[in-house]
């Protein structure tokens, strides 16, 4: 048996950020490796300049997602005053740049991407060189050093994350964990509500045999979202293995 740290995200507003080029900032459907690490770091209060903190954290925790729905997408449009780049010239504080000569103030356009009532459960379990316990990790979550989000800092979590330890046989054991109902208890009422699709998605690390020990049906690419520089915002590589349920509930 393995021991798993399991715990729930939901929240009416959830932003998985991927590549952004240009003025669009879009979201995945499900959190990626860099938001889980970032947001056990917020618990642990880790900072983001503190790189052998960061990198303690990244080499620790392995990752699995089980996505019960993606929520629905939202795209909110924004306009932005940010002043020209300027040499010699360093704009510390949103207020700085406001206070710029209005000649050198342009307006840049953009959207943001971001999941309406989506609900996640996620799966965390030690690396071989791990520099930290599960334990450590879960009252980290019950009583985080720094407030949680889901991406963007206007993403709070909209329940009660419910971190526990949990052994199990195989990952999707962990990942497919009872939690209480987020509408009181009718369960039926919580798929009305987050209009839960009949299937459900599996992500994780590791090999295309771990969640289950069944290869058969797992679909594979390679992701760009390990932290490497939080400062930076530097990234690697890693592959990623999926499979999709239907209907849900069933093997």
């Amino acid at each position: 048996m393995t021991q798993y740290l399991v715990f729930r995200l939901y929240a009416p507003l959830a932003s998985w950020g991927e590549a952004a080029v240009g003025e669009s900032r879009p979201t995945a459907t499900y959190p990626g490796r860099s938001a889980i690490v970032g947001l056990l770091g917020a618990a642990l209060g880790v900072r983001r300049d503190d790189d052998e903190g960061q990198r303690r954290l990244r080499e620790s925790v392995a990752i699995a997602i089980k996505q019960y729905s993606p929520g629905s997408l939202m795209r909110d449009y924004h306009t932005v005053q940010v002043p020209a780049s300027q040499s010699k010239v360093v704009y510390r504080t949103r207020r700085d740049e406001l206070s710029a000569p209005q000649k050198v103030i342009n307006t840049i356009l953009s959207s943001r991407d971001y999941r309406c009532d989506g609900l996640w459960h996620v799966a965390v379990w030690l690396t071989p060189q791990a520099e930290l316990a599960l334990e450590q990790l879960e009252r980290s979550l019950n009583k985080p050093y720094f407030p949680l989000y889901l991406g963007r800092k206007a993403c709070p979590p909209g329940a009660p994350l419910a971190p526990r330890i949990a052994a199990c046989d195989h990952l999707r054991d962990a990942l497919d964990a009872e939690f209480p109902p987020l509408h009181g208890n009718d369960k039926d009422a919580e798929s009305r509500a987050l209009r839960l699709p009949d299937s459900v998605i599996y992500v994780w690390e590791g090999s295309a045999t771990l969640l289950d020990g069944n290869g058969q049906g797992v679909e594979s690419s390679e992701t760009w979202d390990v932290p490497l520089n939080r400062r930076r915002w530097q990234f690697g590589p890693r592959t990623e293995y999926r499979r999709m349920v239907r209907p849900r509930g069933e093997r």
